[in-house]
């Protein structure tokens, strides 16, 4: 069994069968594209696990979404996974098979940078308590209405 830069020896075993001996305070970082060739050894070392984003879905984006949004909109969760269901899903496809994109964008990064259009809005709604005044309360229905209500 060889020493790899992956163990505590810190040993770079090349394929030569040349042997690399790195000092404790170096450091050897891995970016891989995919794990097509990777070893089950390499993976449990490095704690890496790769998944396709298509394979993932959106969904659990605006799971985590809801669970960090503004306390005040949790009465909007069923509208909301609606609308989101109905509009952005077929909104994200169109953008990615039928609209040319000057720059590349994954499915992943439109709807998290359509929350984060939605956060700048909430944001003076998020109070650390929770509790919005009257005045408050009638403001964040105006926006309610602006996400609930497609144009």
């Amino acid at each position: 069994m060889q020493n790899t830069v992956l163990d505590d020896n810190k040993k770079l075993c090349l394929v030569s069968g040349e042997i690399i001996q790195m000092s404790s305070t170096m450091t050897m970082m891995f970016e891989v594209e995919d794990l097509a060739v990777a070893s089950p050894a390499t993976v449990s070392r490095c704690g890496m696990v790769y998944m396709e984003p298509s394979a993932r879905g959106i969904d659990v984006l605006f799971t985590s979404w809801m669970e960090r949004v503004v306390p005040a909109m949790h009465v909007h969760t069923a509208k909301l996974s609606n609308l989101f269901k109905e509009l952005v899903v077929g909104t994200v496809r169109l953008v990615k098979k039928a609209l040319k994109q000057t720059v590349g964008t994954t499915e992943d990064n439109l709807v998290l940078s359509l929350f984060n259009v939605m956060d700048s809005l909430l944001l003076p709604f998020n109070k650390e308590n929770g509790q919005l005044n009257d005045e408050e309360v009638q403001k964040l229905s105006q926006v309610s209405i602006h996400f609930l209500v497609p144009c």
